[in-house]
């Protein structure tokens, strides 16, 4: 999870580390580092710290630094507390490294390499860079290789070695590392996302293959030597997507780039009013067999997945079932040769959904998976792969990623229905007609954002909320509270609605406020019998609901934002940004820092 960046070339190193590792933060934040190597003097210098990249900044400002070559981290704890000491990189003899993943046998590594006192942190990288000191006697291949040989777990390794001034090696397993030639130099990084304003194009780095990096040129060699031909993808999205234009956080920007977002994915992904997935399903005939579908995925994702799983269900008329990732394969899932699994992740690096979609593989189950980030880890294990291509998304919530991919297995619902004979093309046309407003719908809630401004300030103090919903409106409660959750510290939960009666009523106490959505025409009655149950125990009733639903609640005493008018199916992608809007001014009048909520990390690369 955490954000690893490289350089050598002509300019200076250290500012082309430091802007980048700003852009990995969401990978982690606890502590941020950089090594710049001097060639003329073959010596390393590390500055490092606890804290974010800008006080690493500051630290870097009072240095004279004028080196071409470096490496650097910004990290997510998960081995050893966060202090100056357990902050990457790490130097042991010769070597200095930084490193993503998991060590798992590093207490047997400190035993039979006799670590023990030797070591200035807690971490099971300072342990790694020990290991690879040990065996190299100056030849970096073997040395790699052979440490590379005992460590057990995952890991991105980014490496320089002090008598070898100016280059850069790399190797890694599981966790993602991509390399790209710049006009001056080259350039490796955990995420293209680091990379983006460097580069055109990049490769990613292959499982158990070492990089090695000059200003001249990058190569790849396999362990026996032979040098490997990297597969280069385009960089597919405007620089300017990396930056904020403007706004004071990323949540904000990327809330406000979904309308834009959803009309590129509908412009790309449609055809004479029809999906249209020609250049990622070139060969859709195992889609015919498919008899049952289980969607795994994470957080976020896996909300999607619901609503995903709600529109399946109701136009293939086949089981669905969504699955935690992290749990998938612990419940010993029912999987046949028409199983179609579909792993929904925005990065395609969550290790949880890597390793669920692998075992899923192993049983013979096809899998299609839907990916905002190309080249990824789970789009080279999977079968065929749906790009949303929103965009980078750098805040740690996300919010563009969700809608991109609700639209996207919203579209693939309607594409699978027609393949298997359920619905023809001109009833998949009426259905699909209102998908087309959903870009002015959001845009419509987005006009009336300072009306939900208002609304988060009603809420601000409350130490418990609960949000209800029924139907399709349920899963958007469910991601609308995990929102909350993460960056506004407000203990949240979703409940569906029906359930309130079995036992979640009795948290609500009087000014308990509670959140309803109520987007669903059908279901507008028994919304109302909830409405009017939570508000019978004292509840402050925040109610979201369309125009239609509204005019039957007026008579209701509830704090309104009026959703726009479109299909009930579609509603989902219009109350998600009402939502994220609610948890962005939550979080934003609370003064925390909206991007970088604590404890949290966006790719997760260890289980």
């Amino acid at each position: 999870m955490c954000g690893i960046i490289g350089y050598t070339g002509k300019k200076k190193a250290g500012k082309i580390l430091l802007d980048s590792l700003e852009l990995l933060e969401y990978r982690g934040y606890d502590s941020a580092g950089i090594a710049l190597c001097d060639e003329s003097k073959k010596e390393i210098r590390i500055l490092k710290t606890a804290g974010r990249v800008s006080r690493l900044k500051q630290i870097y400002a009072t240095v004279k630094a004028e080196q071409t070559c470096g490496i650097g981290h910004t990290r997510w704890a998960t081995h050893g507390g966060v202090c100056d000491e357990n902050s990457h990189p790490h130097r042991y003899g010769k070597v200095t490294l930084v490193h993503n993943g998991i060590i798992e046998n590093y207490k047997e590594l400190t035993e039979k390499y006799d670590l023990t006192g030797t070591l200035q942190s807690q971490t099971d990288s300072e342990i790694a860079a020990a290991v690879l000191d040990y065996f190299y006697k100056g030849e970096p291949f073997s040395a790699i290789k052979d440490a590379v040989a005992v460590f057990r777990g995952t890991f991105a390794f980014v490496i320089m070695f002090e008598d070898k001034p100016g280059v850069i090696y790399s190797v890694r397993n599981v966790s993602p590392i991509v390399a790209a030639r710049t006009e001056d130099g080259s350039i490796l990084a955990s995420d293209v996302t680091a990379i983006g304003n460097y580069a055109k194009s990049f490769f990613v780095v292959p499982e158990y293959n070492i990089l090695e990096m000059t200003q001249n040129e990058v190569k790849l060699f396999d362990f026996d030597g032979k040098e490997v031909k990297p597969e280069y993808i385009e960089i597919n999205w405007e620089l300017n997507m990396s930056g904020k234009n403007g706004f004071p956080f990323y949540m904000e920007k990327e809330i406000h780039e979904q309308p834009g977002v959803i009309t590129s994915i509908l412009k790309n992904k449609m055809k004479d009013g029809l999906p249209d997935f020609a250049k990622e399903l070139k060969d859709d005939t195992f889609l015919k067999e498919v008899d049952n579908i289980t969607i795994i995925a994470c957080g976020t994702a896996m909300h999607a997945g619901l609503i995903g799983q709600s529109l399946i269900r109701s136009l293939v008329r086949i089981p669905v079932s969504v699955e935690l990732a992290s749990e998938y394969m612990y419940q010993n899932p029912i999987i046949s040769k028409n199983t179609l699994v579909i792993a929904v992740s925005q990065s395609g690096e969550t290790i949880d959904t890597l390793e669920a979609l692998k075992y899923a593989k192993s049983h013979q189950a096809k899998v299609l998976s839907i990916l905002n980030v190309r080249g990824s880890s789970i789009s080279r294990e999977s079968d065929a792969v749906i790009y949303t291509d929103a965009g980078p998304e750098i805040a740690v919530a996300s919010t563009k990623a969700y809608t991109s991919q609700v639209t996207v297995l919203t579209l693939f619902s309607v594409y699978l229905a027609i393949l298997k004979g359920i619905m023809t093309k001109e009833e998949a046309k009426i259905f699909l007609k209102d998908i087309q407003k959903v870009p002015e719908a959001m845009q419509d809630v987005l006009s009336k954002k300072e009306k939900m401004h208002h609304i988060a300030d009603t809420i601000l103090d409350a130490k418990d909320i609960f949000m209800i919903g029924r139907g399709m409106d349920y899963p958007i409660t469910l991601e609308g509270s995990l929102k909350l959750k993460e960056v506004s510290y407000i203990h949240s939960e979703a409940y569906a609605a029906g359930e309130l009666k079995h036992g979640p009523l009795a948290l609500i106490t009087d000014n308990t406020p509670v959140i309803c959505v109520a987007t669903q025409t059908k279901l507008l009655s028994k919304e109302l019998s909830n409405i009017r149950e939570v508000k019978s125990r004292g509840a402050k009733v925040v109610l979201l609901a369309k125009q239609t639903i509204l005019s039957e609640l007026k008579n209701e005493d509830a704090i309104t934002f009026e959703l726009p008018e479109i299909a009930d199916e579609f509603m989902p992608l219009a109350a998600a940004v009402a939502l994220q809007l609610l948890a962005y001014y939550v979080s934003l009048d609370k003064g925390f820092d909206v991007d970088k909520p604590r404890n949290l990390a966006k790719v997760v690369t260890v289980e």
